[in-house]
């Protein structure tokens, strides 16, 4: 059976699995609406949280940056991993604990105001809508490749898939489609990588085979890596940093801020029965989502190692890598090289006119490597890949069967679905609980207020595939600017809702206004969205010598710090919260049981 086949029945098999537990987990009410009744036991919501989670970017990007960036790239794991850690131990049971439906809910009624929540609802649809436009963004590419269709075509199919189980099911039918999804993306993610692993090193399992010796050679992996792109004039894999250390722990600091202030992750909390049932899902989603993120690394690596092979073949001869016979001629190059060519995120320019594929590194500052490269008649790297097609196109560079390559279409698809289905969630509970229910229509009723949601739902999916179809001219960083607005918004908010029974609503309010403010500005104005001509202050932002070397992506963190500043200022010249506040949040953060500790015992 050939691979376009294969893939339409696994694919299509997939959604229909979806759509049929939509229809049997049917929201009838706004608890199963938004919560799904709460009462989701700890171990499914734990994968359902996994998969809501482990976006597009997870499963699709994350493998393919780490290939591109080397060492650097762990920020990545570090910072979403470590912001899931954050989010598990200091904000998950105590929100559980406040027992509302959603983040702005909380924040509404933790600082007393209807402003604070409206706010809270702005600084959500903000970072929801910019993370939903790069997983739309995602199942254009994942359709448009595997299934022959065009990329708008692909989106139109997602939206209508998501209405499908979304709008029907609400939380409820979210919660269990997730649990399939997440069971495909997992299985979709590893049997490659157990493929491969076993192929290059022998070793079956992809974790211990990063650190193992080439089949046949007692050269590792890793070792052998090193060598071949320091010799292509690129910098060494294992240890290459690209940026500012401080660039590096900003943007690790923000990816993890930014995790732990994302509302349709939070929101997962709160379809638990109990608190401890807050936190045991959540050890139990640490669990599910290690396996894939364990396993990323060593798909990276392997995936870079294939990929020079494919070119070069003096990368598995140990000849030179520079000279003319070893790189691959145009016209034999692979099949999947040519199908992903059709896609434009894998592009061959043939410089030097001599009919062969030269993949090495334009800016290396290698003099050897590009005295070497020039002799072979190097006049510029002629091979562009696209960091999102590495995971996607792995089993192809690896020749795997087709039905391997099948089933990681699914993946991709399951895990933008996935994450797109939370996102909107998220979206609609905000409008129509947060919104309609709370501050335009106080006395509406319960039938009303699913009705509301549903509309909201629908509503959210076309805007969704709207800015998928038209992304704007940022949609490249929109993943990063999504974490970079909730750590600067809710983020700090959260917290100070939490641990600091003292904050009050106009610091708050304040905060998280001055945190989106900054961050919004300087990521619109380093990309050069909006210009104040004759200034410098925005020559330095917009240029390449950024503040203080701070990429966009990674100015969550600082924003967050311009957050709580702000807060905590306003707060030392405004009225203190009302008492009964202060105790709900003492009784918030104090078990059941326990006397409080006044210094006196």
């Amino acid at each position: 059976m050939d691979l376009q086949t294969i893939t339409y029945l696994v694919v299509g098999a997939s959604f229909a699995l979806y759509i049929g537990i939509a229809i049997w987990a049917r929201a009838g009410s706004t608890s199963e609406f938004y919560v799904a009744g709460g009462g989701v036991h700890p171990v499914t919501n734990g994968m359902a949280t996994a998969a809501d989670w482990m976006s597009a970017a997870s499963f699709i990007s994350m493998a393919g940056l780490i290939a591109n960036m080397g060492y650097g790239g762990g920020l990545f794991l570090m910072g979403w991993t470590g912001g899931y850690v954050l989010l598990a131990m200091l904000l998950a049971p105590y929100l559980r604990k406040f027992g509302k439906f959603t983040v702005p809910q909380f924040i509404g009624d933790r600082f007393y105001s209807k402003s604070a929540s409206t706010v809270a609802v702005v600084c959500l649809l903000t970072a929801s809508i910019t993370y939903v436009i790069g997983q739309m963004t995602g199942v254009g590419v994942a359709f448009s490749r595997f299934l022959g269709v065009s990329n708008d075509m692909g989106i139109y199919i997602g939206m209508g898939i998501v209405f499908m189980y979304a709008v029907f099911g609400g939380m409820k039918g979210i919660t269990y489609t997730q649990v399939a999804q997440y069971i495909v993306l997992i299985l979709a993610y590893t049997i490659p990588a157990i493929f491969i692993a076993l192929q290059l090193t022998g070793n079956p399992i992809p974790q211990l085979g990063l650190g193992s010796d080439l089949s046949g050679t007692d050269v590792s992996l890793l070792q052998r890596l090193n060598q071949v792109v320091t010799d292509l004039g690129f910098g060494e894999y294992t240890t290459s940093v690209p940026g500012s250390t401080l660039n590096m722990f900003v943007y690790t600091v923000s990816l993890m801020i930014g995790t732990a202030g994302l509302p349709h992750v939070i929101v997962r909390f709160f379809t638990v029965p109990k608190v401890k049932d807050a936190r045991s899902s959540a050890g139990w989603a640490l669990v599910f989502i290690a396996i894939l993120y364990t396993t990323a690394p060593a798909v990276a690596a392997m995936a870079k190692y294939n990929l020079h092979a494919t070119v070069n073949s003096a990368v598995t001869t140990g000849g030179d890598l520079y000279a003319t016979e070893a790189s691959i001629k145009a016209e034999e190059r692979p099949d999947w090289m040519k199908r992903w060519e059709k896609t434009g995120l894998l592009k061959f320019e043939d410089k030097n006119g001599d009919g062969r594929i030269q993949y090495y590194n334009d800016a290396t500052k290698n003099a050897d490597a590009k005295a070497k490269a020039e002799a072979a008649g190097w006049k510029g790297n002629e091979l562009s890949v696209n960091a999102d097609i590495i995971v996607l196109a792995n089993p192809e560079i690896a020749l795997l069967p087709n039905w391997v390559i099948a089933l990681i279409a699914a993946g991709g698809l399951a895990a933008a679905l996935s994450t797109a289905a939370g996102l909107l969630m998220a979206i609609s509970s905000a409008v129509s609980h947060d919104l309609v229910k709370n501050v335009f229509m106080p006395g509406i009723s319960e039938k009303g207020e699913l009705m509301a949601g549903k509309l909201s739902m629908a509503v959210a999916i076309v805007i969704a595939g709207y800015l998928g179809l038209n992304p704007p001219g940022f949609a490249a960083g929109t993943v990063a600017l999504a974490f970079g607005i909730a750590a600067s918004s809710l983020f700090p908010a959260i917290m100070m809702g939490i641990f600091s029974k003292k904050m009050n609503k106009e610091g708050a309010i304040a905060g998280m206004l001055a945190g989106l403010f900054v961050t919004c500005f300087y990521v619109f104005a380093h990309k050069g969205l909006f210009f104040i001509k004759g200034t410098e202050f925005v020559d330095m932002i917009g240029g390449p010598n950024a503040f203080f070397g701070i990429t966009p992506e990674a100015f969550g963190a600082i924003g967050a710090l311009v957050n709580f500043g702000v807060a905590f200022a306003v707060d030392k010249v405004t009225k203190e919260p009302p008492e009964h506040i202060q105790h709900l949040v003492e009784s918030v953060r104090i078990p059941r049981g326990a006397k409080a500790v006044d210094g006196a015992h």
